[in-house]
């Protein structure tokens, strides 16, 4: 049969077999637009790390399909089409236009590194969806953040493009506000051929099967994923289910109490959040993020087949007090959210974990280890470098965890020394897993990393995370994995509360946390401890003392 003739066939004869592949060419779209960003992107950040993400959304602002990247990009997208249209008249829409955003209260970004492109997708005339994706440029380094306009430049979603003609006057004002802007500009031009493929893709599903029949496929594949999550959402019995844990920052005097309240009832699940008030920190939750998290952690627990898009969302209901840490309001700074984000998984996981423990893994190391370094070239230009460090992964009922990997809400990788090394005036002395990092048990916790820079130029650096006092859980009689820490060797008072200059010769070392264990340690297979002492990972005398063989 013809495309001509596929084309013309009414949206009655849509069958299981078309939504199918019409679902999976959405998954390959956004899978081929996130190889076209990170290929065609010149900082190491994205090009290295895959600090990036990217999606489709229907013409009303509803997500199509994301891509398997980083699940806290969510929360950048699921705001930014909604805001466009109801701030933007629907009739100035036009093939070409390309919106440009970030801000955490005006837009629905969740932290301002986070630049948003969105370019509507026009066929036969009519606007039918869009093309979206988010990277992290590497910038804004070496600020405050008391409150969010000391954290960057703020940009409500505005056209960077009309028609296709780029508004040099709005892409000037925003590189003059970068520190490193000619990546910043390639980095803006690799998103926009990221999204120009997905245009191109969606109009060649549109002109294969016709609009009505890809829309109406959309709108079942949405219907399918909700069925999903209601029935693994019905399969958890009813009732209300509670956990709290406590948060620690570099930046915060104390460690702070977040809990939450889960009540399930049939087919629906609501998750009620409480948290001190927000703090004078880059620490804070927009409310979008916060969506962001919970759709993934349950998800996680209810079904992790369930195809990403807005479909999964329907039987899920969040509440948060406002102006609280995990639901902040203007003018909190919000740069270091991921690290409350990450401990929101552990409380998800942990108030569920009562009721479905082999669905659920012990705690993950509860943080996102970042470092961000900042200097001035010997021309005079200025380099920045980001860094995210992974750790230890949660045992689970019947396997241990992994070691040194990003966990839950990222999903980048360490960029690699030779990398590194090449682009910057540091040294990577050492890379390594941390021994003994993982909580004992019946199955392993995974262990922590050990990543130590040698400074070759004076330098500003920031260090942030998590669980640098409080330990990653254990479950069903699993220990505790160890914390993480850092530190400036030899010059231990160099860095406050996290920030400081270190100096041509200092050495910084990063120690990642750990990951709780699963069972109680006496019942770990004898065969299983003799292979964890025999590859270093538990000294023989801490084996023989927690496990008694």
């Amino acid at each position: 049969m013809t495309n001509a003739a596929i084309a013309e066939k009414p949206v009655s004869t849509l069958n299981p077999i078309t939504v199918e592949v019409i679902g999976s060419a959405f998954a390959s779209t956004v899978e081929e637009m996130g190889e076209a960003l990170v290929r065609a992107s010149y900082s190491t950040n994205i090009k290295e790390r895959r600090d990036c993400s990217t999606a489709l959304f229907d013409a009303a602002g509803y997500m199509l399909c994301q891509a398997e990247h980083i699940p806290m990009h969510l929360g950048s997208f699921i705001g930014f089409i909604p805001y466009i249209l109801d701030h933007v008249d629907a009739g100035s829409l036009a093939p070409g236009d390309v919106f440009i955003g970030n801000d955490a209260y005006e837009g629905g970004g969740t932290h301002l590194p986070d630049i948003v492109l969105a370019e509507p997708i026009f066929h036969e005339g009519k606007l039918t969806a869009w093309a979206i994706n988010t990277a992290h440029h590497s910038d804004f380094a070496d600020r405050g953040h008391a409150h969010i306009y000391q954290e960057g430049l703020r940009i409500p979603p505005v056209r960077l493009y009309r028609k296709g003609i780029l508004q040099e006057d709005i892409q000037k004002l925003f590189l003059l506000n970068c520190q490193v802007p000619h990546e910043r500009m390639s980095d803006l031009r690799a998103q926009m051929a990221a999204n120009r493929l997905g245009v191109t893709r969606f109009k060649e599903l549109c002109e294969k099967y016709s609009t009505d029949t890809v829309l109406a496929a959309g709108r079942e594949l949405m219907d399918y994923a909700e069925r999903k999550m209601r029935s693994g959402i019905a399969s958890i019995p009813d009732g209300t289910y509670r956990f709290s844990d406590l948060f620690d920052a570099e930046s915060l005097r104390e460690q702070l109490e977040f809990s939450v309240t889960i009540t399930v009832k049939g087919d629906e699940i609501h998750l009620d959040f409480v948290s001190p008030p927000q703090v004078r920190a880059g620490l804070n939750v927009v409310y979008t993020a916060l969506l962001s998290t919970v759709y993934y952690a349950v998800k996680t627990v209810v079904d992790p087949t369930v195809l990403p898009n807005a479909g999964l969302a329907r039987p899920i209901h969040v509440t948060a007090k406002k102006g609280t840490l995990l639901n902040c309001a203007h003018p909190a700074a919000v740069d270091g959210r991921i690290a409350a984000c990450q401990r929101v998984v552990d409380l998800i996981h942990g108030a569920l974990a009562e009721v479905v423990p082999d669905r659920v893994t012990a705690a993950c190391n509860g943080s996102v280890a970042v470092a961000s370094f900042s200097g001035t070239r010997p021309d005079g230009s200025l380099w920045v470098y980001l860094e995210t460090i992974g750790g230890g992964f949660g045992a689970r009922h019947n396997k241990d965890g992994l070691d040194g990997v990003h966990v839950h809400m990222t999903n980048t990788s360490n960029l690699p020394l030779e990398s590194l090394e090449t682009e910057y005036p540091l040294t990577l002395v050492a890379y390594e897993l941390v021994d003994g990092s993982g909580g004992a048990g019946e199955f392993r916790g995974g262990m922590g990393l050990r990543r130590v820079y040698r400074a070759e130029a004076d330098c500003r650096v920031s260090v942030g995370g998590s669980r640098f006092v409080s330990h990653p859980w254990g479950l069903k009689g699993g220990l505790s994995g160890a914390c993480g820490s850092f530190t400036v060797i030899g010059a231990p008072d160099r860095l406050v509360n996290g920030a400081g200059d270190i100096h041509k010769g200092d050495v910084l070392e990063i120690i990642t946390p750990g990951a709780g264990g699963y069972g109680a340690p006496r019942e770990r297979a004898p065969a299983f401890v003799a292979a964890d002492i025999r590859d270093g990972r538990i000294p023989l005398d801490i084996a023989k003392s927690v496990y008694t063989v």
